[in-house]
């Protein structure tokens, strides 16, 4: 048996005797994680890179790889660039890690192509997450991955419910309540803007969907930068299967930018011991 590997038996219909020619067996193949940790994270007020910014006594950035590690991904991508070094001896005892540098840093979306190369092998799911989300919930990964195993979509997004989302993405649903688009706060019509649901930068992508709408992504944007954002879109306008799974709890759409949010998510982590 492969370790990570991962089958879903699917009957066509509800019966007591289910025959041979009606069950579906879906496979599917394990599943790695890309962990974006190249930021110096100017407004904490620290030299350290941002990932490492200690919570509750640790580097943010190992909350991110236990939930991963729970949620049962064995193989990790951490994707370094501000004081690359600091952040590879922090992280060097975990087991099953890769890093990545990227140099220059020219966006989210560049920092998941760098990893190309490490990954070229790789067939099965890709997780990308950032390494400053701290209260990211293996259950969460967990319901992702399921619905990304049951399913087998090109994306699939982990989304939140807000009760104040300004500054982040809204995502746009049809009527069917099928994802449409993430529209971010600055293109947003004011019915857009009224939206709860956010996008909290949480992806599932099929490997080889995810390198293929990489490389249509542009940076024709006024900082030059290439935004794993536009992914989704661009595999929606291909009419690939894209969805949007609101799996996220309250704690986890803390985003941790500043002192004050620290102090906030150190207070959230004293409340789930």
């Amino acid at each position: 048996m492969i370790r990570g590997l991962t089958c879903y038996i699917h009957a066509s219909q509800a019966t007591p005797a289910i025959s041979p020619s009606t069950i579906h067996i879906i496979v599917m193949l394990p599943s790695v994680a890309i962990v974006m940790a190249a930021g110096k994270g100017t407004r904490m007020k620290s030299e350290l890179p941002k990932v490492l910014v200690p919570l509750n006594g640790r580097p943010m950035v190992e909350f991110v790889l236990d939930a991963i590690r729970i949620a049962g991904i064995e193989r990790v991508v951490v994707v370094v660039g501000y004081r690359a070094d600091l952040v590879r001896e922090a992280l060097g005892q975990h087991r099953g890690i890769d890093f990545v540098e990227q140099s220059p840093q020219l966006g989210t979306g560049h920092a998941v192509m760098v990893c190309r190369d490490v990954l070229k092998d790789h067939k099965g799911p890709i997780l990308v997450l950032t390494g400053d989300t701290p209260l990211v919930q293996p259950a969460t990964l967990r319901k992702m991955l399921d619905e990304f195993a049951r399913a087998q979509p090109a994306c699939l997004l982990g989304t939140a419910e807000k009760a104040n989302p300004t500054g982040l993405g809204r995502v746009v649903r049809d009527r069917a309540g099928n994802f449409s688009a993430i529209v971010e706060e600055k293109d947003a019509t004011a019915e857009q803007k009224s939206i709860r649901e956010v996008n909290m930068s949480y992806y599932l992508f099929d490997s080889r969907e995810l390198w293929h709408a990489l490389d249509r992504v542009r940076n024709d944007n006024a900082q030059g930068e290439y935004y794993l954002t536009d992914c989704p879109g661009i595999l929606k306008q291909e009419d690939k299967d894209v969805r949007a799974l609101c799996a996220l709890v309250g704690c986890e759409t803390l985003s941790i930018n500043t002192p004050a949010e620290l102090a906030e998510a150190e207070r959230e982590l004293t409340s789930q011991k």
